[in-house]
């Protein structure tokens, strides 16, 4: 059996003893530092540091500061937006409220009475001052004598129709309702009213080239159309209707003079009842609560005693 090796210690060897055995002596440290090359030396002595990287990083932290702040500018410049809209918004819904609080028909009311109180206390005090009569005196001096003669016309015309309100025949009915509605041309600018004037003098001298009217001036100057056959005037028996093309102003006056006199004759109507509480409300406007009326008359002996069940609830 062969033992083991035996381990042989190594001891180190120094720098000195390897100098020896190469027949140098030992350096000392400050020659070992004098033969180190140079470009260990300038590589071990720290960069210098440059001015330009300072500015720029100067630079780059004051660019997050100015946009912060703009930021926080705008944003109170916003919030203060918005507590003003905020501000007049509220301020609008409460004036709104306050508006639908009061009655505008009531105000209105209130505004005309103050308004002929005080014109009558101005000519109370006027005429007490100055002898009866004073007041309308003094008023009719800012009036050009044009003004007065339209005014005393206007007044008489008034006066006729009001005398001429009744019934009479339904002639003269038609005669008013023309009269009205040429009024009411009239007071469109004109416009409409020298249209129907032109088209209406264009359609008599036509007539009368035709032979089919006669104009006849008489003893004051005035001159009328006299129609020979009767093909002119419109009759029972008239079909030239079917050959005349309105535009569509024409028809559109026409429609809104109907829905007029429509609401003008309903309301009439329910004035007339004197806004008597009717109870349960079963129709949804007047047309329809009178056909219900001349329903009920014929069928409300039949069809009672069925209402009356379905409202209690119970079975037929």
């Amino acid at each position: 059996m062969v033992s083991p090796a035996k381990k042989r210690k190594i001891t180190p060897v120094s720098n000195e003893q390897l100098d020896a055995a190469d027949g140098t002596s030992p350096k000392s440290p400050v020659e070992a530092s004098e033969n180190v090359p140079a470009e260990a030396s300038v590589a071990s002595e720290p960069p210098a540091l440059s001015e330009e990287p300072s500015t720029t990083d100067a630079k780059t932290a004051s660019k997050p500061a100015a946009a912060s702040s703009d930021r926080a500018a705008r944003f109170a410049a916003l919030k203060a937006r918005a507590t003003d809209s905020a501000r007049s918004n509220l301020q609008a819904a409460q004036d709104e409220a306050a508006r639908g609080a009061v009655d505008q028909n009531l105000l209105n009311n209130l505004s005309r009475r103050s308004d002929i109180a005080r014109h009558k206390l101005l000519q109370a005090e006027t005429e007490e001052s100055d002898g009866k009569g004073a007041f309308e005196r003094k008023r009719a001096w800012d009036y050009t004598i044009e003004e007065s003669e339209r005014w005393d016309e206007r007044m008489a015309e008034r006066k006729s129709r009001r005398d001429n309100n009744a019934f009479q025949d339904y002639g003269a009915e038609a005669g008013k309702i023309y009269d009205r509605q040429v009024r009411e041309l009239e007071k469109s600018s004109g416009r409409a009213k020298a249209e129907y004037d032109a088209s209406k003098k264009a359609m008599l001298e036509r007539a009368a080239r035709q032979g089919d009217l006669e104009i006849v001036e008489l003893e004051n100057g005035e001159m009328v159309a006299i129609d020979n056959d009767g093909r002119f005037y419109a009759t029972e028996d008239s079909t030239g209707f079917v050959e005349q093309k309105p535009n569509k102003q024409n028809v559109d006056r026409l429609v809104e003079d109907l829905r007029k006199a429509e609401e003008v004759r309903l309301k009439k109507r329910k004035d007339r009842r004197g806004g008597v509480d009717e109870g349960d409300v079963s129709y949804i406007n007047e047309k329809n609560k009178q056909f219900n009326a001349k329903l009920g008359r014929f069928y409300d002996r039949y069809t009672v005693g069925i209402r009356e069940a379905f409202e209690r609830g119970t079975a037929l």
